[in-house]
């Protein structure tokens, strides 16, 4: 078995591509998963990540369709014959960079199918012809259902990062996605990480596979120093501070496990004077790339992101990694170290370690079956706030302008009266001006010896209407609504005759 890139039987425009990217030897992965794949064998490899996994299924598969190389323009010509799935964006168009690199100088076609981007620019690329396609699975679903591209000539599937493809999230739409596929072909499996279950699981999709673990499972590179600092919540950030001039480290991944705290961290960070960008879910796909390269070109100095950066991205001399949290999964721990001291490479790895990350540290222990040195760090300023406008984490934003020494006691410092807060400038955050009638005890309005209305104005209690009530307008009696009278039967009396009708009666016998 050659440990050379220049011994392997590759074909020559793939030999020149690797020959100009500067590839002369090759890692541990690649001189074992190489000739396996060049064999036709169903793989299932391990290995710590940035040790070269893209490179040991891409360049046997691109030798192996070198037999299918067609200078034609017809897309029938170019059928799908390579599938790549891959668990996040920026991790599929990275190998799809690193693809295309290898067969450049190829007639193989590839490209790159993910979300968060408009479909009709992939829609043109894939009704061109691809051989080789890497795809995110919920968009290649997108693709499939719109018949975008037919996946029934695909001869080798790769699933990278496996444990996470393989994981309850991604399962039902790997199994859609293999339904589509042909029953005969090669599947090769890639990852840093291997759990037992998952190995039960993924032999279910393969056939005879050949076990490839260069190292021991969910062991980390032994090229990355390993730092564990026990600081409070409060002093992380003069941690990183610390620690990037103590190193005189120029650039930096800092992970934390929210998206909501990856945000806050990158603007208290940058308004500290630091370089910084910030990596999460909740960015757009053009807003997530342009981050990664700004971060590749060397525009920024830190990177703040979660775990949707922790797999796979290959960014060469990053010196350092800090784990502004402790991931709640161990396993990412072993993938977010993994960012730094790659390809052989040096590295450092901090994590910031607070008293409530007692449990996760001991999970990470037991994976990586390292015992953690949790070692203080010496703050000049611990527990103090930080300099300029700060937030205390409870939506209370104060500044520390006025922190004199010699300034006289407040009545609240004094254990005395109790002290009128000031207002703030909602604009600007500057103390307002107070108003000193608001200053002056309770006085009330009217003397102790004047008497209420009601009790000065005999007039006022007459009556059975109250003089503090005002009377309903009087109004004509022609919008007055009709009143219904209720008819109350009379008791009966005698009849009485009344002198005027006596008078005007008419006497007996008499014509009318």
């Amino acid at each position: 078995m050659s440990d050379s890139f220049s011994q392997l039987s590759l074909a020559p425009a793939l030999a020149r591509a690797v020959a100009e990217m500067g590839y002369e030897s090759m890692t541990p992965i690649q001189a074992q998963a190489i000739p396996v794949v060049l064999q036709g064998r169903d793989v299932m490899g391990a290995a710590q990540t940035g040790t070269g996994k893209t490179a040991a299924f891409s360049l046997p598969l691109l030798q192996r369709m070198m037999k299918h190389e067609n200078a034609s323009t017809s897309p029938a010509r170019h059928p799908v014959r390579a599938l790549v799935l891959l668990p996040t964006r920026e991790l599929a168009d990275q190998v799809a960079q690193q693809v295309a690199l290898y067969a450049k100088y190829t007639h193989l076609r590839s490209t790159v199918v993910f979300g968060g981007m408009d479909m009709k620019p992939q829609t043109a690329e894939l009704k061109k012809g691809v051989e080789v396609l890497v795809a995110t699975p919920g968009r290649l679903l997108d693709h499939i259902e719109a018949k975008n591209c037919v996946l029934n000539q695909v001869e080798y599937v790769v699933l990278d990062e496996a444990d996470r493809m393989l994981d309850i999230g991604f399962l039902p739409d790997l199994q859609r996605i293999l339904s589509y596929l042909p029953k005969q072909r090669t599947t090769l499996l890639f990852s840093a990480t291997f759990s037992p279950e998952i190995k039960r699981l993924a032999g279910s999709y393969l056939q005879d596979p050949v076990t490839i673990e260069v190292a021991r499972s969910n062991a980390t590179a032994s090229t990355v120093e390993q730092r564990f600092i026990g600081v409070s919540d409060d002093d992380k950030r003069r941690a990183i501070h610390h620690v990037l001039r103590e190193r005189g480290l120029k650039q930096a991944f800092i992970f934390v496990n929210s998206k909501l705290g990856c945000a806050r961290l990158a603007r208290s960070l940058e308004r500290e004077g630091l370089k910084t960008t910030a990596l999460h879910g909740d960015k757009s796909q053009d807003e997530r790339l342009k981050a990664l390269e700004a971060f590749k070109s060397g525009a920024v100095d830190l990177l703040v992101c979660t775990d949707v950066a922790a797999r796979g991205l290959d960014i060469k001399d990053v010196p350092a990694v800090f784990n502004f949290d402790l991931p709640f999964n161990a396993e990412d721990y072993v993938h977010r170290i993994g960012r730094t001291g790659r390809a052989g490479a040096s590295g450092l790895a901090v994590s910031l370690v607070s008293p409530s990350d007692s449990r996760l540290l001991a999970d990470i222990e037991k994976l990586i079956k390292i015992k953690a040195n949790v070692e203080p760090l010496p703050l000049e300023d611990a527990g103090a706030k930080p300099v300029g406008r700060y937030n205390d984490g409870r939506r209370h934003w104060g500044r520390d302008e006025d922190d004199d020494s010699s300034r006289a006691p407040t009545p609240r410092e004094r254990g005395g009266e109790r002290e009128r807060p000031v207002r703030a400038s909602p604009r600007h955050g500057s103390r307002a001006p107070t108003d000193p009638f608001f200053d002056k005890p309770y006085e009330p309005t009217v003397s102790a010896d004047d008497k209420p209305r009601w009790e000065a104005d005999p007039r006022a209690s007459s009556g059975r209407i109250s003089a503090n009530i005002k009377p309903k307008k009087r109004v004509a009696a022609l919008f007055r609504s009709p009143v219904q009278v209720p008819v109350v039967a009379a008791p009966a009396q005698p009849e009485e005759v009344t002198p005027a009708l006596e008078s005007a009666a008419v006497p007996e016998g008499s014509s009318h």
